[in-house]
């Protein structure tokens, strides 16, 4: 419902600016997770066709886990590119970053599919269940605490990033959540190595799990939603004249040594803007220009007491391309923004496939 409500606002500019679309196929990642969760936790007794462990296992319990948390980096590391690397993070960069995921678990799953299944999982006929040795176990805790590690790295260089896209206090609380959730999956399979037997344990895993995804949802876009209900216009306007406060010649000043900034025009349909079309924010003329013809809060651009007394409409020129609600007259050289069925249960609580 949070998502869906998001999209249905996607106007609504401070949560336009939360990348909706890497945000959803998180969520998405975690969904597929969860199911991958009913068969691994032993909630569903799988048969027949239905019991190919490393289907369940791998691809989709093993697999989805290490989507989310890949693509939880590669939303953590377009704030990077584009505020500490001052380098733009455009649609190409997205396809860039969702084909290394791809490739990173595909590969790894690739790998344990291909090993013998008694060296990693396996389908117990007896049990009705599928056996995890424990080599697998440990592997797979492994490189998600890799991954997440590398995603820590990422929270620390966000912290000094003075803008409306601020998002460390978020990031850390996303990380300690994650933290806490790995070190519980750590100590149920590797010390509760047959807690799937156990119906209170399996139970307390999957709903873990399931919790700790669906907030790491909530801290990404939960703040604006809240807004954008209860105080939308204030909150809005707010947010917007903390971007203009933040400026071209504050979170935008990304100049090189020839003067030239590393953001460009966002194109709707393309990216070949993006090697013509930059600005130079540092060249005499151009920015007081730009600041001159330009002023959203009167004779002084920057000064947020007098628009919140005036009220004066907000000028949609001086955002980010993928920000403005009028983005069929941009502004050339403007910054770029990155843009069951079951049947009846079984006694012993289970359902089969």
């Amino acid at each position: 419902m949070l998502l869906v409500y998001a999209w249905c606002n996607y106007n609504y500019r401070p949560i336009r600016a939360k990348n909706l679309t890497w945000t959803t196929l998180i969520y998405c990642a975690t969904v597929l997770w969860f199911i991958g969760n009913l068969v691994t936790n032993n909630h569903v007794r799988i048969v027949g066709v239905w019991s190919n462990c490393k289907l369940w296992v791998l691809w989709l319990r093993v697999f989805f886990v290490y989507v989310f948390a890949t693509m939880t980096i590669v939303r953590f590391y377009a704030l990077d590119r584009v505020f500490n690397q001052k380098k733009p993070f455009t649609r190409r960069s997205s396809l860039i970053s969702g084909a290394i995921i791809l490739s990173f678990n595909v590969a790894y799953c690739l790998v344990n599919q291909l090993i013998s299944s008694s060296l990693t999982l396996e389908y117990v006929p007896d049990l009705e269940a599928c056996k995890i040795t424990m080599a697998f176990r440990i592997a797979a805790v492994s490189v998600q605490w890799l991954l997440w590690g590398a995603c820590g790295v990422l929270i620390f260089r966000l912290r000094n990033i003075q803008s409306s896209f601020n998002e460390f206090r978020e990031s850390v609380a996303i990380f300690l959540v994650i933290i806490g959730l790995l070190t519980e999956t750590s100590v149920t399979n590797l010390h509760y190595e047959y807690y799937v037997f156990e119906k209170k344990r399996r139970i307390q895993k999957t709903y873990v799990d399931v919790v700790a995804s669906v907030l790491v949802i909530w801290l990404f876009i939960g703040y604006p939603v809240y807004k954008s209900i209860f105080d939308r216009e204030s909150y809005e306007q707010m947010w917007l004249e903390r971007l203009a406060k933040d400026g071209p010649g504050n979170t935008y000043d990304c100049s090189n040594p020839q003067g030239t900034t590393a953001y460009a025009k966002m194109d709707e349909n393309t990216d070949s803007g993006f090697n013509n079309s930059q600005v130079n924010y540092n060249g005499k003329g151009i920015n007081s220009a730009y600041m001159n013809n330009h002023r959203p809060f009167g004779d002084d651009p920057f000064n947020i007491e007098s628009g919140m007394s005036t009220h004066v409409p907000y000028n949609d020129n001086l955002l980010p391309m993928a920000l403005r609600n009028n983005i069929h007259n941009p502004l050339l050289n403007s910054p770029s923004l990155f843009g069951g069925n079951y049947s009846n249960s079984h006694p012993d609580g289970r359902h089969v496939i």
